[in-house]
């Protein structure tokens, strides 16, 4: 370097030490040490070194923050901003369901005249079918449209009824419902054919899905449901 008090990177205790006291000060300056008059060498080079090492942080600091490796575009997955729904089935009795609608299309369904909302139509069909079964057999949870997801529960089972399901993602336009979006058809856990169980309490599913202590009543009742398009 042809200026000896010139910053230097890196600064280094050795560098320090080989400058006569006039540099030393100089260099201090450089990195906004003040040096009263008749402070020790010793001294001065200390305040210099933590001086240069608080700077050296802050850049690094700085470095990390805009390092453009983090700010990098992220590709986006495959399925982003598409209607969908799944499901995750949690024993005979649950599974927690979550779906997401198009943008754009949400957007165009809210703000219509005649927007009623959005519900989950439940859906049972025969065990090894994918077709579903008489609408009356089907049943249907209202959602908000801020919800994104929902968890289920479902009445018991048996080998005569197969807990086979889909579900369906609809729209309520007036009093018509359209579908968005559907699952796959999927089976639920049996509650009475595990493997070598012979009693229904011995079954881990049955306290798992805590239908020991639900009371259960059937309503008769069947509300209207809104039209579907022909």
């Amino acid at each position: 370097m042809t200026d000896k008090h010139q910053k230097q990177n890196p600064v280094s205790r050795d560098w320090l030490e080989s400058l006569i006291m006039g540099e030393l000060i100089k260099v201090a300056d450089d990195y906004g040490v003040d040096i009263p008059a008749g402070l020790d060498r010793d001294v001065i080079i200390e305040e210099i070194m933590e001086s240069f090492n608080a700077e050296k942080d802050s850049e690094e600091k700085t470095d990390i923050a805009v390092n453009p490796s983090y700010s990098e575009a992220v590709l986006l997955p495959k399925q982003y901003n598409i209607s969908y729904i799944e499901v995750i089935i949690r024993d005979p009795l649950w599974a927690f369901v979550f779906w997401e609608i198009k943008g754009y299309d949400k957007e165009i369904y809210e703000s219509a005249a005649d927007f009623n909302g959005y519900c989950l139509r439940v859906i049972p069909i025969n065990e090894g079918d994918t077709e579903q079964q008489a609408r009356e057999n089907s049943f249907t949870v209202s959602i908000a449209p801020s919800d994104s997801a929902r968890y289920l529960g479902f009445m018991e089972h048996t080998s005569k009824n197969s807990g086979r399901y889909v579900i369906k993602l609809n729209v309520l336009r007036g009093e018509t419902e359209t579908q968005i979006a559907s699952t796959l058809p999927f089976d639920l856990p049996k509650l009475y054919e595990a493997e070598n169980i012979t009693e229904k309490s011995l079954n881990p599913l049955i306290h798992l899905s805590g239908i020991l202590d639900l009371s259960i009543t059937m309503n008769t009742d069947r509300q209207p449901r809104a039209k579907r398009p022909s």
